[in-house]
């Protein structure tokens, strides 16, 4: 009877990488996480399941019907479907246990049942950091997370990207100004302009109720343009009366202030008015970063100021900034483009060690050795003929190979094979650990 062969798949929506992207992957992981670190964020973890109740506390609307939500028992649960949720929850429930302000990151998978698209996906990864405060959190931390994300990207390898920051009380303030009710969603409309163009957001802001002149004041105000003591001084040089645009204003030059003690050149930010972030939620400096080179990759790197993290599960005020990398979009974003590159290393290894003959053990010693130096090193324990196992370090990117026979043994001498340039030298182990730990 022929067996029932069941055909290998997975759903569409889910990044699922061969070994040479996924170690790219890692690599772009790992940068992230040591650039997080190295500002002295905390790492976080939180579960991937969370209690319906807690995830919905404040969403609805798309957000519902996005959600992964499930019943086991007599349990509510759902999947995150991101880590500011979780966050929230986190810091209301172990509040007395936190020290403020609180410097957490957090590095996982969330989940969105959405239709997948090319570059949008059901499971992906995010890189979160966030400051939260008690009660209050100075404007510096919004500096502060500029320099992270200028940091960060520095460190994944771009020379050539723009952080644009605007301030959400600039906008409402200018709304505000305007006689406009619901400055949500001008702001949702205002925030489609680089998608949808100059003309649909006129069209979308009169089927909104805002009237021609108004409509032509605010397309007017976003297109304000130059270097960010330009944008400041226009800026000033308006007539309102909103207090709000007044204290956002205040904000945006604070910012713009401490941004040269950070480090950040002026090439890599910019005050950009268009940038409105749809999310009701941002309150303050919103942010969001730009690869120049290849614009319609989108935001990389997105996020702002909350007032409140916590107020559906607290009475404590906590304002906090932050920010999220959307990974799994990130990189294949890059993949797609050609920016990656293509890696020659599809294993974690350094170092092949082939024994030969009876060797065995003296090979395993070899490489008890060349792990305790550092020195990621794999054992070749099949069978067969040496082209083949030359062959295997060779497809998996392995940059050096050494053979342990007999003579070897009896020498103390190992020839050090490079798998790049086939070069080989027979030297002791301290010197293959030097030679290898050179080159690495």
């Amino acid at each position: 009877m022929k067996k029932n062969i069941t055909t290998p798949s997975i759903l569409p929506g889910f990044m699922e990488l061969l070994p040479p992207d996924q170690m790219l992957f890692n690599k772009m992981l790992d940068t992230i996480k040591s650039t997080y670190e190295k500002f002295g964020f905390i790492p976080l973890d939180t579960p991937v399941i969370e209690k319906s109740e807690i995830l919905l506390a404040k969403s609805g609307g798309e957000t519902e019907k996005q959600i992964y939500r499930f019943n086991k028992g007599d349990n509510d649960l759902s999947l995150r479907f991101d880590l500011t949720v979780p966050l929230a929850r986190y810091v209301a429930q172990h509040y007395n246990d936190l020290t403020f302000p609180f410097r957490r990151y957090h590095i996982g998978k969330v989940y969105r049942g959405e239709r997948p698209q090319k570059g949008r996906f059901r499971e992906f990864y995010q890189c979160d950091i966030d400051i939260v405060g008690n009660e209050k959190l100075s404007v510096i931390n919004d500096a502060e997370i500029l320099s992270v994300i200028y940091s960060t990207f520095k460190a994944l390898g771009f020379d050539d990207f723009t952080i644009r920051i605007n301030n959400r009380k600039v906008l409402n303030g200018f709304f505000e100004s305007l006689g406009i009710e619901d400055k949500a969603e001008v702001l949702r409309i205002v925030d489609k302009l680089e998608k949808i163009g100059v003309d649909k957001v006129r069209e979308e802001l009169a089927a909104a109720g805002v009237d021609g002149d108004k409509a032509e004041r605010i397309l007017e105000f976003i297109s304000i343009k130059g270097n960010y003591a330009e944008v400041l001084n226009r800026l000033k040089e308006m007539q309102t009366d909103s207090s709000m645009f007044a204290e956002g204003l205040d904000e945006l030059e604070k910012v713009c202030g401490y941004i040269s003690s950070f480090g950040i050149p002026e090439s890599n930010f910019a005050l950009d008015l268009t940038i409105a972030r749809g999310l009701d939620y941002y309150t303050g400096t919103i942010y969001e970063t730009i690869l120049n080179q290849y614009p319609g990759i989108g935001s990389v790197c997105s996020g702002g100021r909350y007032d409140n993290l916590a107020e559906n599960y607290t009475d404590k005020k906590l304002p906090g900034v932050g920010i999220s990398i959307g990974l799994t979009r990130l990189f294949y974003q890059l993949r797609e483009a050609g920016l990656l590159g293509a890696s020659k290393k599809a294993t974690p290894t350094d170092l092949l060690v082939i024994p030969m003959q009876d060797t065995m053990n003296h090979a395993l010693d070899i490489a008890t050795k060349m792990r305790g130096a550092g020195i990621a090193t794999e054992v070749y324990f099949n069978e067969g003929k040496m082209g083949k196992k030359f062959s295997y370090a060779d497809k998996l990117g392995i940059p050096y190979v050494v053979v342990v026979g007999e003579d070897e043994v009896s020498s103390g001498k190992y020839k050090l094979k490079n798998m790049s340039s086939g070069e080989e030298v027979a030297l002791s182990l301290d010197e293959v650990i030097a030679r290898i730990k050179e080159s690495l």
